[in-house]
């Protein structure tokens, strides 16, 4: 094994997942509350400026980002020595809500976010894309306590 948790390189790919994750996961919050803020200002969507600068960061920023923290942390995990394992019990799962966290996202969100920015918007793509922000809410959330309680 190359490290052990607290060497400097478990430390420096620690610090990568977890900045992957924020940049991943900052815009599941941020726009589902300027779609509700634009709404209560008068609309039934976000104004097509907005929503076309939008649409296109999901591919461009979150979804790689999202890879990317999935990648970090496996690479987090290789570099734990012998006390976290691919066998441990959390890591099926955490694998398994990261790939519900990547269909969501790039099955979801996108092409709801690219449908509601078009100029003559699919009725209810906007309420699509903040029911799939809302799946991926969940997720975090279950993600969080896999990785805090790691159950066995």
């Amino acid at each position: 094994m190359l490290a052990d948790i607290g060497s400097f390189p478990y430390n420096v790919m620690l610090l990568l997942h977890l900045l992957a994750v924020l940049v991943a996961f900052a815009p599941a919050f941020v726009w589902p509350v300027l779609r509700v803020t634009m709404r209560k200002q008068g609309g039934d969507a976000l104004p097509g400026e907005v929503g076309r600068q939008i649409a296109p960061t999901g591919l461009l920023v979150h979804g790689p980002a999202l890879v990317a923290a999935g990648i970090f942390g496996i690479l987090t995990l290789l570099l734990s020595g012998d006390v976290y394992q691919f066998s441990d019990t959390w890591v099926s799962i955490a694998f398994v809500l990261w790939f519900l966290m990547l269909g969501v996202l790039f099955l979801g969100i996108i092409p709801a976010d690219r449908k509601a920015a078009e100029p003559s918007e699919t009725p209810g793509a906007d309420a699509r894309a903040s029911m799939f922000n809302g799946m991926l809410h969940l997720l975090i959330v279950l993600m969080l306590i896999v990785m805090i309680w790691k159950p066995s």
